[in-house]
Formats: structure tokens, C-alpha cells, sequence
């Protein structure tokens, strides 16, 4: 049995890539998937009119979709929001389309929110996990069926990207790469550096894996706008970035990640 999963991120409404966000669109049509994972920063300012524009590209890939939110989805210009309500305008537009765990046959997907609206120090856009985070992470993923392909979700990188354009320091980042690592988690998808990787985590048995997807927006960090193709099997996880070359989206660089023996 063969799962797939398009993996999106940083897509940025308000200053995505209109072609490549196009062209992914059609892309993704053409390649159904059993999954459409978001991993955050569906807009760029979250403005209400980005959100709405965001929803509508959404609803229109064909395809389940999980989402979460990242740095970029709480309000940037409208500090008292920011403070107050940090999550109001997305939970508005993304509530009912976000259940805390997706589970079928051959795959469990959950997720959490690593941004906060305001934080103790001065780059805000930086992650963080709560004790209370990761434990309920951890204990939802003891639902998932044995054999499952185990996915969780968030926006920033848990550990640092060598050579990544930015850093994530996630406060609590380490600590939740090694209780998802204990957890037997297959792979966490997230977003935020704009740049598509893969990496074991550097704790327990090395068979959990970082998975991180471009952007669709015009931000690029040296590589294209792009998105993951995440096939897997009982054996191997493949991810694939496609990269948008002007006209298409292609392979831009391919990761076989060994899947730990399934109990």
C-alpha cells in the first residue's frame, strides 16, 4: 500500500507566486493525493482579504486538506489584535477545516501550532512547543493503527537546518524531536525557511524524519517556488520537491528515507 501526500507551505496570500500558485493548482489535479497538508503561513500579513483569497484557493484543490497555522497567519500591522486575538481572523476562516487528527486506513496525520502572536523575546517570528503542546501530540499519536504512516504537522523546523537561509529556534524544539522521535512519529512536515529538506532527527533510532516544503510566494531563499510529493511505503518514505521552472513544476531534488519496521 502506497500513501501520498502533497505537502504546502508559506504560500503567502497577499504576496504568493500567482503563476506557480496556479500552475500548482493544475498540478495537484492531475496527481490526487490522499492528503493535502498545509504547513503554515497561508498569508502574508494576515489580512483579512489574504485569508479570504487563501480559503478560496484552498477549497479549490481537489483533495482532504489538514492545515495549521504559522508566524505569518496572525495579524502583522494590527498589534492590539496581535496581543489580544492572535488567531481570531484564522480560526475564522480555517476552524471548520481543521480537526485535530485525520486517520484512515495505512495513515494518521496530527498537528499543533509552534507560532505565538507575541512571545519574551524580540523576533516573534520564532517558534516555540509547550509542555502541554507536545504532551497531547504524543498522546493523540497513540491512536494511530499499527502500521500507519505517522505524520505530524507544524510550522518551524524542531531542529536547526544546516545550511538552512534561517533559523527556527523552537523553544521546546529538541525536547518534542526526541518525545515525537519515542513516539515512533514517521515524519514531521513543516514550512518556514522557504527552502524543501530532509533529515533524520538527531535522537533515538534516527527513523524519524524532518520534512520541510518551499514556498509558493515570492520569497525565495535560493530555491524556486516549490511544494513536496510525499509517497511511502512499508519501506521507504520518498519525498520529492517540485520546483516551478516558468511553466511547470519538476523534480528539484529527491529524499529515500529508510521507514522504521512497523510493529
Amino acid at each position: 500500500m502506497t500513501i501520498r501526500l502533497i505537502h504546502l507551505s508559506d504560500i503567502h496570500f497577499g504576496g504568493e507566486h500567482p503563476e506557480a500558485v496556479a500552475a500548482a493548482a493544475a498540478r495537484i489535479a492531475r496527481e490526487p493525493a490522499d492528503l493535502i497538508v498545509i504547513s503554515g503561513d497561508v498569508t502574508r500579513f494576515a489580512e483579512r482579504h489574504e485569508f479570504v483569497a487563501a480559503r478560496r484557493w484552498i477549497d479549490g484543490l481537489d483533495g482532504d486538506k489538514f492545515i495549521v497555522p504559522g508566524n505569518h497567519d496572525t495579524p502583522y500591522f494590527d498589534l492590539a489584535q496581535r496581543i489580544l486575538h492572535p488567531w481570531r481572523r484564522y480560526n475564522d476562516c480555517f476552524e471548520t477545516t481543521r480537526p485535530p487528527s485525520v486517520s484512515r486506513p495505512g495513515l494518521f496525520v496530527t498537528g499543533f501550532n509552534s507560532a505565538r502572536g507575541v512571545q519574551v523575546r524580540l523576533d516573534w517570528s520564532k517558534g516555540a512547543v509547550s509542555r502541554g503542546q507536545r504532551h497531547r501530540v504524543v498522546d493523540r499519536l497513540q491512536a494511530a493503527d499499527p502500521g500507519s504512516l505517522r505524520v505530524v504537522v507544524c510550522h518551524h523546523p524542531l531542529a536547526e537546518i544546516i545550511g538552512g537561509p534561517i533559523t527556527a529556534r523552537v523553544r521546546g524544539g529538541s525536547r518534542t524531536a526526541a518525545a515525537l522521535t519515542e513516539a515512533r512519529t514517521d515524519i514531521v512536515l513543516t514550512g518556514h525557511i522557504h527552502v524543501p529538506f530532509a533529515m533524520a532527527y538527531p535522537c533515538g533510532d534516527q527513523k524519524t524524519y524532518a520534512v520541510g516544503a518551499g514556498t509558493l510566494s515570492v520569497r525565495e531563499r535560493g530555491v524556486p517556488p516549490s511544494f513536496n510529493l510525499i509517497e511511502a511505503d512499508e519501506a521507504t518514505i520518498t519525498v520529492t520537491a517540485l520546483a516551478w521552472t516558468g511553466s511547470d513544476f519538476t523534480p528539484h531534488r529527491t529524499w529515500a528515507l529508510d521507514r522504521r519496521a512497523q510493529a
